[in-house]
């Protein structure tokens, strides 16, 4: 059986099942191959009863005590019991699962495993698992995989159908044997058979090594490829600036900084080169980039072109619609927009407007790039937060409208040594100024305890009209993981703060309905936004004072930093309380770089030499997902080695590698 077979080839999985998998976007045999676990479930020794602490993932041995009662709350019985050891007692409670009742039993040691709350001032340990201290000390040795999931399917499911598709599937391996053996890497079929059924931490991290060097090998085979096609194609939209984009800077109630005009300077000589413009422009959050594109679409608009401004969500993407109308209409530049969720008639009305070229800038989400959407005279293609796009991307970009110029911006930061690999296509910009008069964001790193204080002071804000927002890094409780979710911490809030109006945001919810939310917020129906990641790019409120990163040590210090920058986009003081879940002094060390450093790039700097091995079974990084496994900032190492390997090809190795990896479905899927 080839990767390209459909799931439905495979023992078990129907049609109600396989549309459970298509909510995943996995289709294919390949694409359950390369549906890998999000992390990895070590099981730690047990600890005494009195040391377990409210949220905390514990294990504990000791006997059951008491008799086990049977209550029902509307659907749902609720099984109870207590157990204690030589140092304390703890409640233990499982929800719909009365039968266990009968397989409790009061004489023999077991070691129970799961989460422990406070419920009604007592210590409680809710929906454990039950291990003989055999089974347990088995478990110690292993990991576990946990894969995201959705309704329809367990976790059971899916690792029968993972081991089933690796016995039947072939997974012909691109790389050449001996080029695997120069480089120390395991074969592709013993990696992904490693990742899906781990043996011990240290395969799994060389299986992990070889599936992320596969996925830098292929793109920067794509990032070569397109640097060799674009500079050989002449510039057909020379524009020179002139006026409109005087009357932009005269009209700011601020003077440009040395760093933008020189950025810019960088810009307007591309848009009159010899060859398309093809350049990243980088800097950090609040560093004004977005002035910077708008000088340079009103340069391509007075030269009788089309430009074009893509960003990641359509809360982003209304917001540049009217700021650039109200700017741009009185230049008599006409701009329109183009989004997934307007109306069809809207929608056609919009590429129609593209099409003829009756409106000069279009401002839209994905969208603008779909089937069927066309331009006039496209000459400059801006792509906001560009991170979030790979090779396949940017290559659809160049060819839109007939090479048109692009420039990319992304407030992500990425240390130097990285972004001269993972850009090697591009010029780059660095933005590395502030603006002078912008408040920094006043950064405090706090334990659990100081969760009231945190409280009373978002009450504080909200009084003073101002909004906040509240990470964290789960959608809803997790078998096995320790950590605050927005589901049970939004239910908490609203006890805590009766009178907010709190709204619930994260990445399982439909497009529309997170715009929805986005949107509310942004007009202020909400007070307090409790969210993933997701709102780590794509919406800007400058009301939003405060934000509360709850676990912030699981996250990467480069997307602590984009998180804080949700805030100080306005002109008031701004404040980001990073609250601490473990006692790790390490993890507070890290954390305290926030506080410490000038900017996002000396604070990717410092998370490069800082991040360990250890990243590799906790939560992944957010916020690129040009990759499926591999992390440019966890795993630069493997980077250097596939950028070496890469510039190391002959003419005719790249030749057959670019046949092969970038032309070949199999292999892992990058884009």
């Amino acid at each position: 059986m080839n990767r390209n077979e459909p799931i439905t080839k495979l023992k078990g999985i129907g049609p109600k099942t396989a549309e459970a998998y298509r909510r995943l976007r996995i289709e294919t045999v390949g694409d359950l191959l390369s549906w890998f676990p999000k992390r990895y479930d070590t099981f730690r020794p047990e600890q005494p009863i009195n040391t377990v602490r409210d949220g905390q993932l514990a294990t504990v041995l000791g006997t059951f005590t008491g008799t086990p009662t049977v209550n029902t709350s509307g659907r749902r019985s609720i099984l109870m019991c207590r157990f204690k050891d030589a140092t304390g007692t703890i409640m233990v409670k499982w929800f719909n699962a009365p039968y266990l009742r009968k397989q409790i039993s009061m004489a023999n040691y077991v070691l129970l495993r799961g989460k422990i709350t406070w419920d009604r001032r007592t210590l409680t340990m809710v929906q454990p698992e039950i291990y003989t201290p055999e089974r347990y000390r088995e478990m110690m040795k292993t990991l576990r995989p946990v894969y995201g999931l959705t309704a329809g399917l367990t976790k059971t499911a899916v690792a029968k159908a993972v081991a089933e598709a690796l016995a039947v599937c072939d997974i012909p391996d691109p790389m050449p044997a001996g080029m695997r053996r120069e480089l120390g890497l395991w074969s592709l079929k013993d990696a992904y058979e490693e990742v899906h059924f781990p043996k011990s931490e240290e395969t799994t991290k060389e299986a992990i090594n070889r599936l992320a060097f596969d996925e830098f090998f292929r793109f920067l085979l794509g990032i070569r490829s397109l640097k060799e096609q674009t500079e050989t194609i002449p510039n057909r939209y020379p524009a020179k600036t002139t006026m409109l984009a005087q009357r932009i800077r005269a009209s700011l109630p601020y003077a440009l900084t040395g760093a933008q005009e020189r950025c810019f300077a960088e810009i307007a000589s591309d848009l009159a080169g010899a060859s398309p413009m093809q350049r990243l422009l980088q800097g950090d959050v609040g560093s004004g980039k977005t002035v910077i594109a708008e000088m340079a679409l009103a340069t391509i608009a007075e030269a009788g072109y089309q430009g074009c401004l893509m960003v990641p969500t359509e809360v982003l993407a209304k917001q540049h619609f009217t700021e650039l109308t109200r700017r741009f209409e009185p230049m008599g530049i006409r701009v329109g927009l183009l989004t997934g969720s307007m109306s069809a008639a809207a929608r056609r009305e919009a590429r129609t407007a593209a099409e003829t070229g009756s409106v000069q800038i279009v401002v839209g989400t994905h969208a603008l790039f779909q089937q069927g959407v066309e331009f006039a005279n496209l000459g400059l293609v801006v792509v906001d937060e560009q991170h979030r796009f790979g090779v396949e991307q940017r290559s659809r970009l160049t060819q839109k409208g007939g090479t048109p110029h692009v420039l990319l911006m992304s407030a992500t930061p990425i240390p130097r040594t990285l972004a001269m690999m993972l850009y090697a296509d591009l010029d780059v910009s660095l933005l590395d100024e502030l603006p002078g008069d912008r408040l920094k964001i006043r950064t405090a790193v706090v334990d659990t305890t100081y969760r009231p204080k945190a409280y009373r002071f978002l009450r504080e804000r909200i009084g003073a009209g101002e909004q906040c927002y509240v990470i964290c890094p789960l959608i809803e409780e997790s078998d096995g993981l320790d950590a605050c979710n927005v589901t049970e911490y939004a239910e908490k809030l609203r006890e805590e703060l009766p009178d907010a109006r709190i709204g619930l945001l994260h990445g399982r919810m439909a497009a529309a309905a997170k715009t929805e939310v986005m949107e509310a917020f942004a007009a202020h129906e909400y007070d307090i936004l409790v969210s993933t990641t997701v709102i780590e790019v794509g919406i800007d409120v400058a009301n939003a004072t405060v934000i509360l990163i709850e676990d912030a040590e699981r996250f990467g210090l480069a997307t602590l930093h984009q998180l804080r920058g949700r805030v100080g986009r306005g002109a008031k003081q701004s404040y980001c309380i990073l609250v601490q879940g473990s006692d790790s002094d390490e993890a507070r060390e890290r954390l305290c770089v926030l506080q410490q450093a000038p900017d996002g790039f000396a604070i990717a700097e410092k998370d490069l030499t800082m991040r360990g091995p250890g990243d590799f079974f906790g939560i992944r990084q957010s916020g690129d997902n040009v990759f499926r496994i591999a992390d440019p900032i966890r795993d630069a190492r493997i980077l250097t080695l596939a950028k070496h390997a890469v510039d190391g090809l002959s003419a005719e190795q790249y030749r057959k590698a670019v046949k092969l990896l970038l032309a070949d479905s199999e292999g892992p899927v990058v884009y």
